[in-house]
């Protein structure tokens, strides 16, 4: 929703460049796909608008909390991951639980698969992007955001570990910097210590992609202990993954979920999903 609290007026520069940030708003609101201030600041370095430095960032983060508060952008427009609030779940009525039970009924569609997949990214910011794809298939997503406590690491094998008589494949989404290509190594040493089979298959962010699309690039981390070995391997430059097109990242996930998936016990399951809910109908309408 757009409201207007302040008072105040741009300048002609920053005028042009606000219809071009409501283009970019308005292609991923289209796709009902929020996108994050960086998303944002890197589909600006992509298209050519602004240079890739950490000045322009700060003036777009500026620009885009005053056009907010002048009701210009739509204050649902821009996701922020990190600061979002724990509210209890509450109903009108017992109706609308019976219609929000009705929704969300679904039935392991994966069951009778002889793969089980999970997603993990270091990125929180791209789940808004990764969410459509994930509930449509039922894919379960683990954001790592680095490498992993003991505790979370324990929990997921956990997960690997119960799917007796499935092939397990861990799809990974991460950055190409130092960090970011070691946590394939560091995941799958430490999954084999709790004795899981799994199979880590990196979707992004790869060379090859790095080539196709052309993201923005930042300079390599020189604080990060695998700096040296990066720089040796891959240059002086790294690539974030939240820098690709949302579209892109979404093409990625739905053409890596379907490698594994069988589509004719997939839709059976669906088949009956919609039997039971016709079923269901009945009951409530009685």
């Amino acid at each position: 929703m757009k409201q207007q609290f302040r008072e105040t007026k741009f300048q002609k520069k920053n005028i042009i460049l606000l219809e071009k940030i409501k283009q970019i708003l308005k292609e991923y609101n289209q796709e009902n796909i929020k996108v994050t201030l960086r998303q944002l600041y890197y589909q600006l370095v992509e298209r050519d608008i602004i240079p890739n430095k950490v000045s322009e960032y700060n003036k777009i983060s500026k620009l885009l909390t005053n056009a907010r508060y002048l009701g210009e952008i739509d204050w649902n427009a821009i996701e922020d991951r990190i600061r979002i609030p724990d509210i209890p779940n509450t109903f009108r009525d017992i109706n609308e639980l019976i219609q929000v039970a009705k929704q969300s009924y679904q039935l392991d569609r994966w069951k009778n698969q002889e793969y089980y997949i999970e997603l993990w990214t270091e990125k929180d910011a791209i789940s808004s992007v990764i969410s459509p794809i994930t509930k449509e298939f039922q894919v379960s997503v683990c954001v790592n955001r680095g490498y992993n406590s003991a505790t979370s690491m324990y929990e997921s094998a956990q997960r690997f570990l119960k799917q007796e008589g499935k092939k397990c494949i861990l799809l990974y989404l991460g950055d190409h910097d130092a960090s970011g290509l070691d946590m394939d190594r560091d995941i799958q040493k430490r999954l084999n210590e709790f004795k899981v089979d799994v199979e880590i298959i990196r979707i992004g962010l790869t060379q090859e992609q790095i080539i196709e699309y052309n993201p923005p690039e930042n300079p390599a981390k020189q604080t990060d202990p695998r700096a040296k070995w990066y720089k040796e391997n891959f240059g002086e430059n790294t690539w974030e993954v939240d820098a690709l097109r949302p579209e892109i990242l979404q093409q990625l996930i739905e053409s890596s979920i379907k490698k594994y998936l069988d589509i004719v016990k997939y839709n059976l399951a669906k088949a009956k999903e919609k039997e039971d809910l016709e079923e269901l109908q009945e009951v409530f309408s009685q």
